[in-house]
């Protein structure tokens, strides 16, 4: 059974990466392998009540990320359709392509600490549409923006999900993975991002405004901007409060933005107010992406629940006695499978009397499953969100981005390790 399963999420992971070869969406390639997954699972299994269990608590986790990226998404949206994001624009006068990169890299990396790697991209990728008119040069800034989300995210107990998994599972506090994983993640952007700097040249040309764009009343703008962003930056800080999961705030924030434009432009005439609403945003969200997202997520949801992955986890440690080498190809393997099921089968295999919290080997995790997700496209929230809102190819993100994601990855591993000696 488990092979069975195992060979079907290879079969439908390999349809995935060839979408545009075999003329198949990647959405409908990642709900037939989570179906599948979870069907042969269920008929293999005598208790079939324990299986659907199974799924359903899979099916609550994974539909809080959907609703979080269906909220996040429209509220960038909106922002979008007041020109928002023109605020920012119009105080880029750069038109120099190594400048650009290293501004919106900068950005993301430290916005993602705040947001959160998922949110950003969502967040840099709109706002690169308005900056590069260039199909392809805008894709290589948003492979750009990928390793910067991830990398920021990871020193960050807010930044990504699998550091948040270990500050509440108890294996990192706070201010310590801030301090500890703050260089090598900037590292982790650094060096990719001086590597391409010795290559890139030229100027870009800014996307086209349109008139409609210019009829926009420069409060309403600058006042959805920021409403849309303080509700953003606000996610984390009420998670940390109410302890309710993220999606419960960004709905709670695309609420609010919903009624305050609705009040905002209930004078207007239909046809000017129809734009300028969170339903016309609703209709505009790139919904194949979400049931990729969702057909990706329980397929891997099957592997963690069948044992695949504790299997993996376990293979590991009696392989590679060094828990350098261990951790090191756990992030590796984050970019090919899912960082949350990886990190939680660590959490289960590995006590906190075996090793305390803030030990050398959950700081390093932490780092490695944060930043080695940017080696594929597929590996991380962001690059899976990123390759829906731009259709960025597998193979394509692969030939540019990968090496110079896997040369920032393996710089970070090199600091922290220095970093680790220095200090202990």
């Amino acid at each position: 059974m488990g092979l069975a399963i195992l060979i079907t999420f290879i079969i439908g992971y390999f349809a995935i990466t060839l979408e545009h070869s075999i003329k198949v969406n990647k959405a409908a390639s990642a709900i037939v392998t989570g179906v599948l997954c979870w069907t042969i699972y269920i008929l293999f299994q005598p208790d079939k009540h324990v299986v659907t269990e199974l799924l359903m608590k899979h099916l609550a986790e994974v539909s809080g990320i959907l609703f979080f990226l269906l909220g996040a998404m429209t509220i960038v949206e909106i922002i979008d359709a007041h020109d928002g994001f023109e605020v920012i624009t119009d105080r880029i006068k750069t038109k120099s392509a190594v400048k650009l990169l290293w501004i919106v890299a900068l950005i993301t990396f430290f916005l993602s600490a705040f947001l959160d790697n998922l949110t950003t991209t969502i967040v840099i990728v709109s706002l690169l549409r308005k900056l590069i008119d260039e199909k392809e040069k805008r894709l290589f800034f948003v492979g750009i923006t990928i390793v910067a989300a991830n990398a920021g995210g990871a020193w960050s107990p807010l930044g990504d999900v699998t550091t948040t998994m270990l500050w509440i599972g108890g294996q990192v506090t706070a201010t310590n993975i801030m301090k500890q994983l703050f260089i090598p993640s900037l590292v982790c952007l650094i060096v990719p991002l001086t590597f391409v700097s010795f290559k890139m040249k030229g100027i870009l040309e800014p996307a086209q405004k349109s008139d409609v764009a210019i009829l926009k009343p420069l409060f309403e703008r600058n006042f959805v901007f920021l409403l849309g962003i303080a509700i953003l930056i606000l996610v984390p800080i009420f998670k940390t409060i109410t302890h309710l999961p993220p999606f419960m705030a960004i709905l709670l924030g695309l609420g609010i933005i919903w009624i305050v434009t609705e009040i905002m432009h209930k004078t207007k005439s239909d046809g000017e107010k129809n734009i300028l609403t969170v339903a016309n945003a609703l209709q505009k969200i790139d919904t194949p992406s979400i049931l990729f997202f969702l057909g990706i997520l329980i397929s891997i949801g099957a592997l963690q629940s069948t044992g695949q992955l504790t299997i993996l986890a376990q293979w590991l440690t009696t392989t590679f006695k060094s828990d350098t080498i261990i951790v090191t190809i756990i992030g590796l393997l984050s970019a090919l499978v899912d960082n949350v099921p990886l990190v939680a089968a660590t959490q289960g295999m590995y006590s906190l009397q075996q090793y305390p919290t803030d030990h050398f080997f959950w700081e390093f995790l932490a780092y490695t499953t944060g930043t080695g997700g940017s080696a594929l496209i597929i590996g991380s929230a962001s690059g899976v969100a990123a390759m829906g809102m731009e259709n960025l190819r597998f193979f394509w993100y692969l030939k540019r981005i990968s090496l110079l994601a896997i040369l920032g990855y393996f710089s970070g591993i090199i600091v922290f390790l220095v970093q680790y000696k220095l200090m202990h």
